[in-house]
């Protein structure tokens, strides 16, 4: 057993922590702690933007999708009449970035009763007035996340989750895994990620090791440099050169290049983990 995971444990344990998923990848090896009894694929929450923002950049890869191109112009004839005019300024990487101008909470399905949201959350998500001008202000929404859902659904020619499996889930060995999708039937892409802990940890590996895994080529490097130059979902925890993805009740992705090592925790809780990745960062 991992002496890292028994002493993350033992951390979580002392702090009062709900986890109850841990698990860690280092170099190839490979090693899982079940905390307490649950089902082994649960919600990863906003882990979920780090899948979408990789099948993103598979299509940036294959010269399929540009940062820089508008989502109501590969989304026409989907999007809604009466759109603020403002919209058409509006970029890919301004939803990867989140600046899009709209307020926080926008399409939020795990505050908020998805069916406030009726059945056509592109609509609903373009009718939200804008409080600021696109580009301005960063303002994190998943509205943004399932704004690149539908946009990688459109390019790629098959679902984000159908896409995923085929491109980087199944290479990786994804064991099983289930997106969440809105009434029509799209994934959300922000949120509603139910995966194995000991699964998640490969996505990082493949960020931690310039998008190869196994010695095969997935993401281009190109990509994964500028998606941590840019802070693409994956952003520093200010410890070392560690980054991450944090998502609600208590889930984690980290990375750990001094190491080697990424960590993944999984639980339902409210309190902050940071004595976790502190502890993680810093394991010798």
């Amino acid at each position: 057993m991992s002496r890292l995971l028994q002493g993350l444990a033992a951390l979580a344990q002392e702090q009062g922590l709900s986890l109850f998923h841990l698990a860690e990848l280092d170099g190839e090896a490979a090693a899982a702690l079940e905390i307490a009894a649950v089902n082994p694929c649960v919600n990863a929450y906003s882990i979920a933007k780090v899948f979408t923002m990789t099948a993103v950049g598979l299509l940036c890869d294959r010269g399929l999708l540009g940062l820089e191109e508008k989502p109501v112009d590969i989304l026409r004839g989907a999007c809604p009449n009466g759109m603020d005019p403002r919209w058409r300024s509006i970029t890919v990487e301004m939803a990867m970035t989140h600046r899009l101008g709209l307020p926080a909470g926008c399409l939020d399905i795990d505050a908020a009763d998805a069916r406030s949201f009726g059945q056509d959350y592109l609509h609903y998500l373009m009718k939200v007035p804008l409080e600021a001008n696109p580009g301005d202000v960063f303002c994190y929404t998943d509205a943004a996340f399932y704004l690149l859902s539908r946009v990688v659904e459109q390019r790629a020619g098959r679902h984000l989750d159908d896409f995923l499996w085929r491109e980087i889930l199944y290479p990786l060995g994804f064991r099983e895994a289930a997106f969440s999708r809105c009434p029509l039937g799209h994934a959300v892409g922000a949120t509603g990620l139910y995966a194995r802990a000991s699964d998640i940890v490969k996505l990082g590996a493949l960020y931690r090791d310039g998008g190869i895994w196994k010695g095969k080529r997935l993401l281009s490097i190109n990509w994964v440099e500028m998606a941590l130059a840019r802070r693409f979902e994956l952003t520093p925890v200010g410890i070392g050169s560690a980054f991450g993805k944090a998502g609600m009740c208590g889930q984690m992705l980290l990375v750990i290049p001094e190491t080697g090592r990424v960590v993944c925790w999984q639980g339902y809780e409210s309190r902050s983990c940071d004595r976790l990745i502190q502890f993680a960062a810093e394991y010798r």
